[in-house]
């Protein structure tokens, strides 16, 4: 697989035509750095730092942390007797609102006694009336709750949450809208709730939601979800900034877990956190029929007042990187570019992988014959557009305009089960192999470059080490044999080597309206290689 350049083009959901730089090499270029890997590295100083903070103030600032929660806890647990189910009365009674201000206050001081002495706010805050729904990005932790406790906005949460102990009772006095995991419908049923709310002219609290839909480092924003935007009513972007010289805030899918996070952070002498209010933006009559341009259009606004990058890759997109698989995939991977654009296309992987068989057996009957951009949209069942085009590129390596519909089924089936790489090698096999099923060199060259998502891979090292009869041919049963008696095969026989892009002197270094961020360029080996931490909710 090769990333090609392409002509200029406009960026998605710009609304009017803009030019994006040397053609499509900037916008289809390989992944800067990952925004859900964070890698913290303490120095001696900050170690004994830590350790001095651990024996001293790091238990009385927990105590403390503690005892203000169970303070707000009576106040939120007789408010939220006392409000009705429905609707929310209007003006807000009395004993409201000094609940909203003894708790405001409680837990600010909850914060303080946590080390965030200084919690900066810029902007003005829109009443309800004026944009109901507030997004907050980047979100990179659960310290990011600052915002909504100094708003006392409504969020969204799974419905579990309100069945934990102090917690979710603390939960519930500010109204979130809860989303079951046991209910199908529910994705269904939320937005439907945010609508309600968002149009009921400022009758109920503000919704903060982030739209970004899990944590990140703070690097660039990734693919704005569209759920805030779908209600097409005026929105307020809010920004988060942690200006600290360590960042021990950060809670992502690949680094510090919860506990300690919490830990370093409570150990730190202070923590800075600023909280900006951007001006309303109103929707457009395009942007409200269109939620996905209107969650681009309000995140590149956000983008640019934080001066990071923005991304069009998703998370789904990056635990493709984070598999726990045989085959480690590189930092360059065109797999990455791959699975973006197959969401483009309106196909999602997870529900592909039933498909897989269907695809393969069609692509073995063409015995290694390759087709053009119309059959492989006949093929895909898709119509023609720029985002084929772009994914036709990917396989198109020499330009002449076609592409092996195998190497398409090797890449799918990596993107659908990242972490099971001997049952893409199997498929791979059936597709490519004669009739006793067995390949050569050059097809195990196919298969593995197309698995990393690479453009230059020897394998010769790994072909003689399976062929150990020398035959020139290997079975599926001999490589699976191979790869049991060596796990680490792929790191001791393969060395992929990511040519550039055509037609571009360097991989461009700036940060694109489009592509990944950049500097993903670990200067740890071993960095990248830790399993991915599963976040605690």
């Amino acid at each position: 697989m090769r990333l090609r350049a392409r002509g200029p083009r406009a960026a998605p959901g710009s609304g009017a035509a803009s030019s994006v730089g040397p053609g499509d090499v900037r916008r289809l270029a390989p992944p800067g750095r990952n925004p859900f890997v964070h890698e913290l590295r303490l120095s001696a100083l900050r170690k004994a730092q830590v350790v001095l903070m651990t024996l001293t103030l790091f238990p009385v600032r927990l105590l403390l942390v503690v005892a203000m929660m169970l303070l707000a806890w009576p106040f939120t647990f007789f408010a939220s007797l006392w409000s009705a189910d429905g609707d929310p009365e209007q003006p807000p009674a009395a004993w409201r609102k000094a609940v909203d201000f003894l708790l405001k206050a409680i837990m600010r001081t909850m914060w303080f006694s946590g080390g965030f002495h200084w919690v900066v706010t810029k902007g003005r805050q829109a009443s309800p009336s004026e944009a109901a729904i507030l997004t907050l990005a980047p979100h990179s932790s659960y310290f990011d709750a600052i915002a909504v406790t100094l708003t006392m906005s409504s969020i969204v949460m799974k419905a579990e949450s309100r069945d934990i102990p102090l917690w979710g009772t603390l939960i519930k006095y500010i109204r979130p809208v809860f989303v079951s995991r046991s209910d199908q419908d529910s994705r269904r049923k939320t937005v439907e709730e945010i609508r309600r709310r968002a149009q009921s002219n400022g009758k109920w609290p503000q919704i903060m939601i982030f739209p970004e839909g899990t944590c990140t480092n703070r690097t660039c924003l990734i693919t704005f979800k569209p759920g805030a935007f779908i209600p097409g009513v005026p929105v307020q972007p809010v920004v988060l900034r942690y200006p600290n010289k360590l960042d021990t805030i950060t809670w992502t899918w690949q680094g510090p877990g919860a506990l300690e996070t919490l830990w370093l952070t409570l150990c730190q002498f202070h923590n800075r956190v600023e909280i900006e209010f951007l001006p309303v933006y109103s929707p457009s009559e395009e942007e409200k029929k269109d939620p996905a341009l209107f969650a681009s259009n309000v995140r590149r606004v956000m983008a640019e007042a934080l001066g990071i990058s923005v991304t069009d890759y998703t998370f789904e997109d990056c635990q493709l990187a984070l598999a726990e698989g045989r085959l480690r995939l590189p930092a360059d991977t065109c797999l990455l570019e791959f699975a973006r654009l197959v969401r483009r296309l309106g196909l999602k992987p997870e529900t592909l992988e039933k498909d897989l068989d269907r695809y393969s057996e069609s692509a073995r009957t063409q015995s290694g014959g390759r087709m053009g951009l119309p059959e492989f949209a006949e093929y895909l069942g898709v119509p023609v557009s720029d985002t084929l085009e772009d994914m036709f590129s990917l396989f198109d390596e020499s330009g002449e305009g076609s592409m092996d519909p195998r190497e398409y089924v090797v890449a799918l089936s990596v993107v659908c089960r990242p972490a099971r790489t001997l049952d893409t090698i199997q498929l791979a096999f059936k597709m490519y192999g004669s009739r006793d099923g067995d390949i050569d060199e050059h097809a195990l060259s196919s298969i593995l470059k197309t698995a990393l998502g690479v453009a230059e891979l020897s394998v010769t090292n790994l072909f003689r080490a399976v062929d150990q009869e020398g035959t020139g041919r290997i079975t599926f049963a001999d490589f699976c044999r191979f790869a049991d008696t060596f796990p680490n095969f792929a790191e001791e026989h393969l060395q992929p080597t990511q040519a550039r892009p055509d037609g571009s002197a360097q991989t461009p270094l700036a940060p694109s309206p489009n592509g990944f961020c950049a500097d993903f360029s670990p200067e740890n080996a071993d960095f990248g290689r830790k399993p991915c931490r599963e976040k605690l909710d």
